[in-house]
């Protein structure tokens, strides 16, 4: 599977999905009340830990270029995990991921405030079916604490994907992630220190398992999009939702109710129709790492917009 063709590319974002959602089912283990910061910072500083044997790509004579968008993006990046955390633990395993899904939307949304991009009708149309299936999904008579997090982790992985652009272009991927995780880490030790909870091994599994699989997705996409175009595979990338089903009524017993089918519908099939109208309009090309929600390593969790023929990454 070299990702050198159209369908070895989209089989490794089936199987990249699938690693994302594992990462997933080790946060949603952790024991009721498991301590958050403990797990963000050990998470992160696990996750820099496997990063080291690759840090002959870090351009050492400017390692600290474009500090300030990257020690922004970093602690997004660690409130999106903290968030996370709390949606995965207290929302059903596909409920929380459809939130999720409301990623690449909040990125068009918010790429018409921040770049006065101009979206067409199917955009626009997506952004007002996204947040209807979202409150289909999450319901105004359930909304709590766990359905206010999974949004805001939504949110965290589309301002860290608008701010992709922002950082310096001459950076690898591996610059950006080992910055990243190096950034995230005096906040969420002061997080994890503040919190006071005694030391838990087994949090140091979970940890270990949740940053391996989701690094393991953001290889799986490097490889994919290196050398297929991006509009070709990306509809690849919703098969999370359907692993997130499949895991989620296997192993925790969730069954999906109508209302989730439903919402999912109508956040999925809007993206999916922009993909296509985008794949039409665009001639067919190579190009290296697109950039966008998902293919921004940098995220804890990464998701693709279908708007852009450039998206991490992950909370």
């Amino acid at each position: 599977m070299s990702g050198k063709t159209v369908n070895s590319a989209i089989l490794l974002l089936i199987i990249g999905n699938a690693m994302a959602l594992i990462s997933d089912v080790f946060i949603k283990l952790l024991e009721p009340g498991a301590p958050v910061f403990q797990f963000a910072f050990l998470r992160s500083l696990i996750t820099l830990a496997f990063l080291l044997p690759l840090a002959g790509q870090l351009d050492r004579k400017n390692l600290f270029a474009g500090l300030q968008i990257h020690a922004f993006r970093a602690h997004i990046h660690l409130a999106g995990i903290l968030c996370m955390v709390i949606a995965l633990g207290n929302l059903p395993l596909a409920t929380a991921n459809a939130v999720f899904y409301a990623a690449p939307i909040l990125v068009m949304a918010l790429s018409v405030f921040l770049f006065r991009e101009k979206l067409t009708p199917l955009s626009v149309t997506a952004v007002f079916s996204g947040f209807a299936g979202i409150v289909l999904i999450l319901r105004p008579v359930e909304f709590n604490w766990a359905a206010v997090a999974a949004l805001a982790a939504a949110f965290a992985l589309a301002i860290n994907a608008v701010l992709v652009r922002q950082l310096p272009k001459q950076q690898s991927t591996v610059h950006k992630l080992f910055l990243n995780y190096l950034l995230i880490l005096p906040a969420a030790g002061a997080l994890a220190w503040w919190e006071g909870a005694p030391w838990d091994s087994g949090m140091l599994i979970s940890a270990m398992g949740s940053a391996l699989f989701i690094l393991g997705y953001n290889i799986t996409v490097l490889l994919a999009y290196r050398q297929v175009d991006a509009n070709q595979v990306t509809s690849a990338e919703y098969t999370g939702l359907i692993w997130a089903v499949g895991i989620g009524w296997i192993w925790f017993g969730e069954v999906p109710d109508l209302w989730f089918l439903a919402g999912s519908l109508l956040i999925v099939v809007p993206l999916l129709l922009t993909g296509l109208q985008h794949r039409r309009k665009e001639p067919a090309g190579r190009f290296n790492q697109p950039v966008s929600v998902g293919n921004d390593p940098a995220n804890p969790r990464p998701w693709r917009t279908a708007q852009r023929k450039n998206k991490p990454a992950i909370l």
